[in-house]
């Protein structure tokens, strides 16, 4: 199995109100990709960080395999939702990683 995790923060030019508010509907619409493409196993955004963070949101997620991983990425509905999350947040960390599931 692949580990992805995805961080970003909001980008600049929102409100605390807006920033919420694309935060709640980055998580509806990426969360909803489980449904949409194959190969996804579990996929969590977090959006509630503690003050300590600084990542304002975080992408969990967890794919069948590198390959349904690369599959994710090319996919219509990721590249949809990617221009929303684009438009919204800024300074983007990412790491893969294999993972045994016992």
């Amino acid at each position: 199995m692949t580990r992805h995790i995805v961080m970003w923060n909001y980008a600049d030019g929102f409100t605390a109100e807006e920033n919420t508010a694309n935060a709640v509907k980055m998580k509806s619409l990426l969360e909803e990709l489980k449904g949409k493409i194959d190969g996804i196993v579990e996929i969590k955004v977090q959006i509630n960080n503690l003050p300590s963070s600084n990542r304002d949101i975080l992408l969990d997620s967890l794919f069948e395999s590198q390959e349904a991983l690369a599959a994710y990425i090319i996919h219509p509905e990721h590249k949809r939702v990617g221009e929303f999350v684009r438009a919204m947040t800024k300074e983007r960390a990412c790491v893969d990683f294999e993972v045994k599931i016992l």
